[in-house]
C-alpha cells in the first residue's frame, strides 16, 4: 500500500500531538486505542485501526514509567500496529507482535532524549532565580518541540518503512505460516500480560469477589446470542451500579457516625 503525501504529513502532524501528549498534556490521546482509530482512518481503514489499537492497548495498559525506567513506547508501537494491519493485510495478533520492536526502539530514544535533556534542568534553574518566567516558558516548549518531533520522526520513518516491507512482510507470511503463527500467539498472550501487570497493582483482597463475578457474568452474556454484542457495555454498567451502591453506602455509614446518630438501647443496639 502507498501512502500519499497529505497521509504522511497527518501521521507526523498526530505523532507529533501524542508524542507530547504522553509527557505534557496528559490528554490519553497517546492512548493506543485513540492513536490506533486515528491512524486507521487516515490510512482509510478506521476499523481496523480501532480493532489493533484496542488490542495494542490491553498489552500496554499496565506499562508505566517509574523514575527514569521506561517501557516500551505504546505511542509508536500503536502507530506501528496500525500501519501494519492497514498496510500489509496483517491480522491484528501478528501486527501488535511485529509492532513491539518499534515499540522497544521508541523506549531506547526516549531514554535517551531525556538523559540528554537533563542539564535543560539546570538551565530551568538559573532562570527561575532570576524570575525569568518568559524563558521557563520558552524552555518548556522547546522541550515539547524536540520530543514531538523526535515521535514524529520515528513514526513517519516506521510508515514509509512499513510501506516498502508490506509486500516482503505478505510474502513472508505466506511462505513461513508456522512462524507467523508464532507470532500471532506471542502478540495474543501480550494483551493478557499487560492486563495481568495492570490487575497486580490494582487488586486487593477486597475485589476479588467482584473480579470473579464480573468474569463469570461477561462469560453467561457472552454465550447469550442477544446479550453477545452488547457484553462489555452490559458489564461495565453492572460495574458503575455496584461502585456507586458502595459509595453511596459508604458515605450514609460515614455521615450517620459523624451525626452521632448511631441508635440507642430502645433499638436495640
Amino acid at each position: 500500500m502507498q501512502f500519499n503525501a497529505i497521509q504522511i504529513i497527518l501521521v507526523a502532524v498526530w505523532a507529533f500531538i501524542v508524542g507530547i501528549d504522553q509527557f505534557d498534556f496528559l490528554e490519553s490521546l497517546y492512548q493506543p486505542i485513540v492513536t490506533g482509530a486515528v491512524i486507521g482512518a487516515i490510512l482509510g481503514d478506521l476499523q481496523t485501526g480501532l480493532v489493533v489499537g484496542g488490542t495494542y492497548q490491553l498489552m500496554a495498559i499496565g506499562n508505566m514509567p517509574v523514575g527514569g525506567a521506561q517501557p516500551p513506547n505504546a505511542v509508536i508501537g500503536g502507530v506501528m500496529a496500525a500501519v501494519f494491519a492497514v498496510a500489509s493485510g496483517l491480522e491484528t495478533e501478528q501486527a501488535v507482535a511485529l509492532a513491539f520492536p518499534f515499540a522497544v526502539m521508541g523506549q531506547y530514544f526516549v531514554t535517551l532524549l531525556f538523559t540528554a535533556m537533563s542539564p535543560m534542568m539546570s538551565a530551568a534553574d538559573k532562570l527561575a532565580e532570576k524570575g525569568d518566567t518568559k524563558g521557563i516558558v520558552r524552555l518548556n516548549y522547546l522541550a515539547m518541540g524536540i520530543l514531538g518531533v523526535l515521535f514524529a520522526i520515528v513514526c513517519v520513518g516506521g510508515l514509509l518503512g512499513g510501506s516498502a516491507l508490506g509486500t516482503t512482510l505478505q510474502e513472508f507470511s505466506d511462505k513461513y505460516q508456522w512462524f507467523m503463527d508464532g507470532l500471532g500467539a506471542a502478540g495474543g498472550m501480550m494483551r493478557f500480560v499487560g492486563f495481568a501487570t495492570l490487575l497486580r497493582i490494582m487488586l486487593s483482597n477486597d475485589l476479588w469477589g467482584f473480579y470473579f463475578a464480573g468474569f463469570a457474568i461477561a462469560v453467561i452474556m457472552d454465550s447469550i446470542e442477544a446479550t453477545a454484542k452488547s457484553t462489555l457495555l452490559l458489564t461495565a454498567f453492572i460495574g458503575i451500579a455496584i461502585a456507586m451502591y458502595d459509595f453511596q453506602t459508604r458515605v450514609a455509614i460515614r455521615q450517620n457516625a459523624g451525626s452521632g446518630n448511631g441508635g440507642g438501647d430502645e433499638d436495640g443496639i
